[in-house]
């Protein structure tokens, strides 16, 4: 897998892991908060597949 493929593939992971941890019972909103925009924000562009 090229290494942009990996970069985005493994964020967007992390956005949703992040995502099913927000709906948890007992869950720290506040580290939600203060985690998701940032991990968005580091989101790579989409990898075209060319070079891979």
């Amino acid at each position: 897998m090229c290494p942009d493929c990996e970069d985005f593939a493994r964020t967007v992971l992390l956005l949703g892991q992040l995502a099913l941890y927000a709906d948890t019972t007992g869950a720290d909103l506040d580290f939600v908060d203060a985690v998701s925009p940032s991990l968005a924000a580091s989101l790579p562009e989409p990898p075209t597949g060319e070079g891979s």
